[in-house]
């Protein structure tokens, strides 16, 4: 069973760059079976379709993702360090290899229709973990938002918002990280304390 999950997420590996360079519909199972150095036959005994192989790579991207994503929240710094870090991550394990592709739009618009329910749910648990960072923070009084209105999962339900807002500006020529970036530091501004280190 190891040894079967390994080769299945070496085709994984191997497929994620040709998706990238071909896009969803143009990407056959035969790119795929040559990018992994095995045979079609060999593949298709792994994944019965194109379709199941991008939902199962959806399904393995975001999992590594959110554990990249809760190690950054776990570590050290005040939150919106830590923020910034568990962000980062997000962006650049499940945007930003897709962002860069000629056919990003495809590619998005092939994992909402493959993989619906699996991005939906790492979002969700991206919310309910930023959510809990900022609940801790403002426990110890390092943040304050009583003065916005807004509870901790509000304010994580805004940060990721605004993280797919920033997505969608990239294709206008704006800087994801920058923009990111920026976000979050006026996000600091308004729920730091008197303006000090949160």
């Amino acid at each position: 069973m190891k040894e079967t999950n390994h080769k299945a997420g070496a085709i994984l590996d191997a497929a994620l760059p040709v998706f990238v360079r071909l896009g969803f519909r143009k990407t056959s199972m035969a790119d795929i079976a040559r990018a992994a150095g095995i045979s079609r036959a060999a593949l298709y005994l792994s994944f019965g379709s194109k379709e199941e192989l991008f939902r199962a790579g959806s399904a393995r991207a975001h999992a590594k993702t959110m554990q990249s994503v809760e190690a950054a929240l776990a570590g050290d710094g005040d939150v919106f360090s830590r923020i910034e870090l568990a962000i980062a991550a997000f962006q650049r394990d499940l945007i930003a290899p897709f962002a860069g592709s000629a056919d990003a739009a495809e590619l998005f618009d092939a994992n909402m229709a493959l993989a619906k329910d699996i991005t939906l749910a790492a979002r969700a648990q991206l919310v309910a973990l930023l959510a809990r960072a900022l609940a801790d923070a403002q426990t110890t009084n390092a943040i304050t938002s009583d003065h916005l209105k807004a509870s901790p999962t509000d304010l994580a339900g805004i940060i990721v918002a605004a993280m797919e807002g920033i997505k969608e500006a990239q294709a206008a020529g704006q800087n994801l990280l920058e923009d990111t970036q920026l976000f979050l530091r006026l996000m600091r501004h308004a729920l730091t304390p008197n303006g000090r280190a949160a």
